[in-house]
């Protein structure tokens, strides 16, 4: 299995913005629904949560995911 994600933070705005960041680096920036959304998810798994939000997600799986019935061509 794979290691959890880490490194990823976030800061809401005064004006309602997300901004997520992973390792000091601006990852994403979220606003209106989508912030709301992100804020929802965010309080049952944080750094799982952002590293899909940002699509820093797939670390090692791809040699994996390539091989499913779904992805040949």
């Amino acid at each position: 299995m794979g290691e959890a994600p880490q490194g990823f933070r976030y800061v809401e705005r005064a004006d309602g913005a997300v901004v997520i960041t992973h390792h000091g680096r601006v990852a994403g920036m979220l606003r209106g629904g989508r912030a709301a959304q992100f804020l929802a998810e965010v309080q049952d798994d944080p750094q799982l949560v952002m590293a899909r939000w940002t699509g820093n997600y797939r670390r090692g799986n791809e040699r994996t995911a390539r091989q499913h019935p779904r992805n040949r061509r």
